[in-house]
């Protein structure tokens, strides 16, 4: 397979124009999707996006190359495009961007179309290459010129390889290098091609392991990482990296080996190079790159690991513990509502024992996130802990207040930094205890100090609790509806990023805490997420002239997606046109919070959608609140949307 095997002719534009990254993006899809690869268009165009927010894909010198590997493309292809005027993309160089190509990679075991994709980044360095396909007048010149570069690169790759097993020349020295992207597609080869070509141009010997969407290849062996005087980690994805220990090793983003290979190289031969110290035994052989994100960055990563594993017993008992209100026979007993009846007693234990792991996860995973394995049992404990209210006095908890969810977040952070610590104090510790360290000193140490740390705050995070719940309960009615329009506002405001997150998360751990306040605020969030997709679909329907065919076409979606509680549909919309989209999505859930507040709404389940809505208290004005805030915001993106011209 060749790379002009990939480029349907129907997917070349010589002439494109572009009003900015999001619009050239979307006629990037579009332009793919004339040549029949893609099963899923909108679902493709959704993957572009989401790879592109994760770094741009804007290499530099002019180009870029947007991808996606995903079930909504049916057979691996190109599409280009050409803009003679230039294209603000956010491109690493600061430049405007005159030559795209878009990848479709299918989610297949036969991953050999990769081979040729990655053939493509590294021609589309040559800036011969590229700049002759910018001045190509018809398209068949345009597949010429690349049929020919890669018909040429095939045979020096050939000749070069003989030359080398011929020749045995000395070199400086010898190097070797890493790079991987999170798709594994473009970077990955780019990077590696990179930093070869500089390398050799300094007079180094190189040999680069490329861990790309079809696996790891060019494996290093033994030998080789043990002759080698550096060795450079370019990737934003998980490397074995136990093996260098020792060695002199540097770890950057992938982009920095496409840009800043000759830095990497210069930086891993200096004398005061960083040497590589491998993690304590039975800890994961993998690591990620460290520098590929700040500080800020680093505590998101560490608290979202914790919620991710958090929210199936969030949602699993959650769901339970609802499903028992509403089996249960409230005249029986009001204060034992949930468990008068044997069937609701039962669903209202065994989703209460999914959901006493809630905290203990949390913890355990984020400090898992900071420390590897290690830190784990110290998170778990120090969760537990917090989900009790252990304190000196009284380590059972029986007499005090819990510490609750903001107990199990510091918890997990203060464990796994504690863990950190030990590994540090550890360290000088003779090779012979290594096995030790993991099974006995870090979990025995661990827990001592997790303990003492947390018998220690919990007074003052109990009391924090207490008086937030307090806070809560006395709110007056117009204080109320204002905290439900802000919670409920923040999810529409990235629709699954780190806001809708935050707002999510709060939500949860006031539902943890079992109290009408907390039963309200939930029900403010979940309305909150529900609105955006809802009011997409409305608008799709009401205003016709002010969506695009392929926009009114699966526009309707969103009411299925709005109603399952998945704010993530609205995303494609207000990538196309955030400044429009998104501040009508974030009045229209902030509406329907601050009404569903009014109405005193409620939610014991922490998700669901409509499928929970038997759940709800005062499900009519619930209902309400959705609907007003739903078509508030669709006629807000209505009047706001220009009309389009097909």
């Amino acid at each position: 397979m060749r790379i002009v095997d990939l480029l349907d002719p129907r997917s070349i534009n010589l002439q494109g124009v572009s009003s900015g990254k999001e619009d050239i993006l979307n006629k990037m899809v579009s332009l793919m999707a004339e040549s029949g690869k893609i099963n899923d268009v909108e679902t493709y165009r959704k993957g572009v996006f989401a790879r592109e927010e994760e770094s741009t894909t804007g290499i530099g010198d002019g180009i870029a190359i947007p991808h996606c590997k995903s079930d909504a493309v049916s057979k691996p292809g190109l599409a280009a495009m050409v803009v003679p005027e230039g294209v603000d993309f956010d491109a690493l160089d600061g430049e405007p961007v005159y030559l795209l190509f878009l990848i479709a990679a299918p989610n297949t075991a036969d991953n050999v179309h990769l081979d040729v994709l990655s053939k493509l980044s590294v021609l589309l360095m040559d800036e011969d290459f590229s700049g002759n396909l910018r001045k190509a007048k018809t398209k068949e010149e345009f597949l010429g010129i690349i049929d020919a570069a890669e018909t040429n690169a095939d045979a020096d790759k050939s000749s070069e390889k003989e030359e080398s097993a011929a020749a045995g020349k000395k070199s400086a020295g010898k190097l070797l290098a890493v790079t991987g992207c999170p798709t594994g597609i473009a970077h990955t080869y780019m990077a590696a091609e990179a930093i070869e070509k500089q390398a050799k141009l300094m007079g180094y010997s190189i040999k680069v392991e490329t861990r790309g969407a079809s696996g790891a290849k060019n494996v290093f062996t033994d030998d080789e990482i043990a002759e080698a005087d550096g060795i450079i980690v370019a990737a934003d994805t998980n490397v074995p990296m136990e093996r260098f220990n020792g060695k002199k090793l540097v770890e950057a983003p992938v982009s920095d080996g496409i840009s800043k290979s000759e830095e990497l190289i210069r930086k891993v031969l200096a004398d005061d190079a960083p040497v590589y110290q491998a993690k304590g035994g039975g800890e994961s052989a993998s690591a990620k790159s460290s520098s590929s994100g700040g500080t800020g960055h680093q505590i998101y990563k560490h608290l979202m690991n914790g919620v991710s594993h958090m929210l199936p017993f969030v949602v699993g008992g959650g769901i339970m513990i609802a499903l028992a209100f509403l089996l249960d026979d409230y005249s029986i007993n009001p204060k034992t509502f949930g468990m008068n009846t044997p069937v609701a007693a039962w669903f209202k234990t065994i989703g209460g024992y999914a959901f006493s792991f809630m905290l203990p996860v949390l913890s355990g995973y984020i400090a898992m996130d900071i420390a590897d394995r290690p830190g784990l049992i110290v998170g778990f404990v120090g969760g537990y802990i917090a989900s009790i209210g252990s304190t000196f006095l009284d380590p059972t908890g029986a007499s005090t207040i819990p510490a609750g969810f903001l107990g199990a977040l510091l918890a997990g952070f203060v464990g796994g930094y504690l863990v950190l610590l030990l590994k540090k104090v550890f360290a000088p510790l003779p090779k012979v205890l290594d096995g030790v360290k993991p099974v006995l000193l870090y979990p025995l140490c661990g827990v001592l100090l997790i303990g003492l740390f947390m018998c220690a705050i919990d007074p003052l995070m109990g009391t924090i609790n207490s008086g937030l719940t307090g806070m809560l309960n006395s709110m007056g009615s117009s204080s109320k509806i204002l905290l439900g329009c802000i919670v409920a506002g923040m999810m529409s405001i990235d629709m699954g990023g780190p806001i809708n997150k935050a707002s999510y998360l709060f939500g949860t751990g006031m539902l943890a805490g079992q109290t009408e306040g907390g039963f309200m605020i939930m029900a403010a969030v979940m309305i909150g997420g529900m609105v955006a997709p809802i009011a997409i679909a409305l608008a799709t329907t009401l205003f016709k002239n002010k969506f695009t065919a392929e926009e009114r076409k699966s526009g309707p979606v969103n009411y299925v997606m709005g109603l399952c509680f998945i704010t993530e549909g609205a995303i494609p919309f207000a990538a196309a046109d955030p400044l429009r989209v998104i501040p009508s999505c974030v009045v229209g859930s902030a509406i329907a919070g601050g009404l569903s507040m009014a109405f005193g709404c409620t939610l014991r389940a922490p998700h669901g959608g409509v499928f929970v809505f038997p759940t709800i208290g005062n499900v009519g004005g619930y209902v309400a609140a959705l609907a007003i805030g739903s078509v508030a915001a669709a006629i807000m993106l209505g009047l706001l949307k220009k009309k389009v011209t097909e």
